[in-house]
This record gives structure tokens, sequence and C-alpha cells, in this order.
């Protein structure tokens, strides 16, 4: 079946992108403006996204329980302030992410494929992390080439790239070498990605990339102008780092062939050996024993993560599971969380139970699709505003007064049915 890219209508349509785009996407920058948290960037981003992509960014594994897990458990730690701190806002939220001095204690975390929902993709993460001075994450399944990031982030800017675990180690060794080419710093291997996790959402929303054109794929683009202008008179995406002449469509065949579950501590040494001129994460960390041997095999950063709730359904929520990793590996070496980060609050207390840092997956990717750099400006001013007076009001100053006093701030209380209602929820469900 021909498409309207083979058909190369993108080069017509992308004359007259000046004068339609702007137009298809006012509704977008209105819902925008008025976007006052996550939960309000999620229902924007729902608003103006195909269908089967907003299910894909928004579900989880099974059930979703995991994702549920993940948000819920926030609510299940009191913040006991403390009062008269005699602290001047804005607070000083700097601290240091892999080895690199930054202004906030969150980051982008990397994600696969942004220009699936919104075309700005990986470069509206990038500026917004410049603009923040914060850590820039790159995917190996990015769709934007470690060149083009370079043309966003100077040379010394803390940048990570992120691999998985594949099969074929030349495909592992050119990857790796593109990204410190291209001046990256710092190596993540994420760990939990050795099997497909059971995505239901979408299954029933017939999901491909790029769409099939069906029927139901059609109805859908058509409810959603501005997603599917932007795909339309655009050139197809393609997955950058990779093979720029493979398009997008041959991501699922390649992930299959390259997933390897057999891949065992000896092959995450090996490529700690690979990578010598910088910090080494370990991303997908839920037990202590793990994150034990993590460090015998020559990782420096432990990431505690569940993948977001999209692999294995009732693993713990990653908040639960951080103070006993902190243990664990003791007090110098440096943990990363991520997990159901809605609130400032949220990162607030997994500072305060034992991270460095925190990496957001989801909230970045609600804004970049409700309107693509400005989206995602608008998700770390939200963030970043709500941090600051999460601080004030809980009497902390600095990221190292938080890290001292948490343990004494942030207790854990029984959860009841009303810590489940709120901005966390919204008339789109669960978030």
């Amino acid at each position: 079946m021909l498409t309207p890219h083979d058909l190369k209508i993108h080069k017509l349509l992308r004359l007259f992108s000046p004068l339609v785009r702007p137009i298809v996407n006012i509704p977008a920058r209105r819902r925008l403006r008025k976007a006052v948290n996550i939960a309000d960037l999620r229902l924007c981003a729902e608003s103006r996204l195909h269908k089967m992509c907003f299910g894909y960014l928004d579900s989880g594994g099974d059930d979703e329980i995991t994702i549920r897990r993940n948000k819920d458990a926030y609510t299940q730690l009191e913040m006991h302030f403390k009062v008269l701190s005699g602290l001047s806002p804005p607070l000083d939220l700097s601290t240091t992410i892999f080895g690199s001095k930054v202004d906030i204690p969150f980051f982008a975390s990397p994600t696969a494929g942004n220009k699936m929902f919104h075309m700005d993709g990986e470069s509206a993460v990038a500026t917004a992390s410049k603009v923040n001075n914060s850590v820039y994450c790159l995917s190996s399944l990015a769709t934007t080439s470690v060149d083009d990031i370079a043309k966003i982030l100077t040379p010394e800017h803390p940048k990570l790239f992120q691999v998985y675990v594949w099969k074929d180690r030349d495909i592992l060794r050119d990857i790796l070498g593109k990204a410190k080419a291209g001046g990256i710093q710092t190596m993540a291997l994420t760990v939990d990605f050795s099997w497909y996790g059971n995505r239901e959402r979408d299954i029933r929303n017939n999901f491909t990339i790029p769409p099939s054109y069906s029927l139901q794929q059609c109805i859908e683009a058509i409810k959603a102008p501005a997603w599917t202008w932007d795909f339309l008179s655009n050139p197809p995406y393609n997955y950058a780092l990779l093979d720029k002449d493979v398009p997008a469509d041959s991501l699922a065949s390649f992930v299959n062939s390259q997933l390897y579950p057999q891949f065992s501590w000896e092959d995450a040494k090996w490529l700690c050996e690979e990578w010598t001129h910088g910090p080494k994460a370990i991303k997908g960390i839920c037990r202590p024993e793990d994150a034990v041997k993590a460090l015998e095999c020559g990782f420096t950063t432990i990431w505690v993560s569940n993948h977001g709730g999209r692999q294995l359904d009732t693993s713990p929520a990653t908040i639960d599971v951080l103070p006993a990793i902190r243990k664990a590996v003791g007090p110098n070496v440096e943990v990363i969380h991520d997990g159901g980060i809605q609130r400032g609050t949220d990162i607030a207390k997994a500072i305060a139970l034992g991270a460095d840092g925190v990496a957001i997956g989801k909230p970045y990717l609600y804004g970049l699709a409700a309107g693509g750099t400005p989206g995602v400006l608008r998700t770390f001013d939200i963030l970043r505003i709500e941090l600051d007076r999460a601080m004030g009001l809980l009497g902390c100053g600095t990221i190292e007064e938080l890290k001292k006093e948490g343990p004494e701030l942030i207790k854990r209380r029984e959860m009841s049915l009303r810590d489940c209602q709120g901005a966390r929820y919204s008339k789109a469900g669960m978030i």
C-alpha cells in the first residue's frame, strides 16, 4: 500500500505549513496556556494526539497496576515540615548529577521516538534542558541525531546516552562510538527491557509506527488535526542513531530481533569496559542485591526504575524500594530515581528518601505532545516552581539540606481512599 509519504505529499503540504500549522494548533496553544499542573498537561496531550499515540504514551503493562502504585505511593508519605526556617525565595535547587553541576535536581529521562508525539521531538527536550541547565538524556531509539542535539547543547552541557540490552555487540559498539564522538559524557544501560511488556491499550488501538491507514486510524487522525498535519507535512521520521535510512516502521521488527533475554551480568560488565570516559549508570534496579551487584560490575550510578510501570505489572512502586537501595549501596554512591513523578512534592520526597537526582518521563512527554517545545518548557516550569514551593514549606533551603534532613521530614502513613483523589485522577482516568 502506498502511503502519503511514499507519494511525497509531505513536500507539497510543507509549502502550506506556515499558514495551516498555526491555525490547526490554535486549540492546543489555548489549552497549554491554561495548564497549571502535570494532570492538565496530560489532558492537553490527549486532546492533541492521535488516539493510538496517546495510548502508547499513557499506558502500562497488563492491568496498569504498577502505574497506579508508582503514583499512589507518594500519597502515603507525609511531609513533616519545619517552621520559621528563615528562607528567602527562590531557593537554591542546584546540585551535582553524573559529576556535573546542574541548576535543578530533576531531568528528562531518555525516551524513544519523541517525534511520534510532536515533530519538535528530542530537540524540544534538549532546548528545555539547556534553558534549565539540567541533564539531557538521549535514547538509542531517538528520532534526532547526536549531531543535531550538539547544535543545541554546548560540549560542556551534561549529557547522557541510554542503551538497551541488545543482542548484537557490534551495534552497541557503533552507537556508543557515536555517543562518544558527540561529546556525551555518561552512559546508562536499561536492564528492565530484555522482554517486551504487554501493553493492552496498544493492542486495542491497533498501534503501529507509522499509522497503518486503516479506517479506524484515519477516523482518529481526523479527530486530531494538529497532530495529523504535523505528521503528514513533515518527512517520515527515522531512528537516527541506528540507520538514518531505516524508517520508523521497522522499529518493531528491529526491537524484536535485538531484545536479548540472555543478557547477563557478564554482558553488563563487558559494556562497562566499553565505556571508559565517564559515569556509567544501570537503569531499572528495584532490588538492593542487584544494586550491589551492579557496583561490583563497574557501574557508578544506580538508577531505581520499573520502566514507568510499562513492563512487569504488580512490580513495586519505586519510591517504596528507594530507601532500601540507598541503605544497601551506602551514602557515597549516586542514586537516581524515577517512576510516578507528577508533582514537585514527589521530587522532594524522592530526594529526601535517598535520591541524588530524579528523572521524569511521562510528564515531559505530555508537554511535548501538548505543544512541542513550549509544552516541554511548561513541564519544567511547573515542576521547578512546585519543588521550590515544597522545599520552602518543608523548611529546607538547599538540596543538600533536604538530603541530610529528609529521613526525619518524610514519614509513612497508612493510605486511605481520600489520598487517591485530586489532580492525579482526572475525568479522563488515571494519570
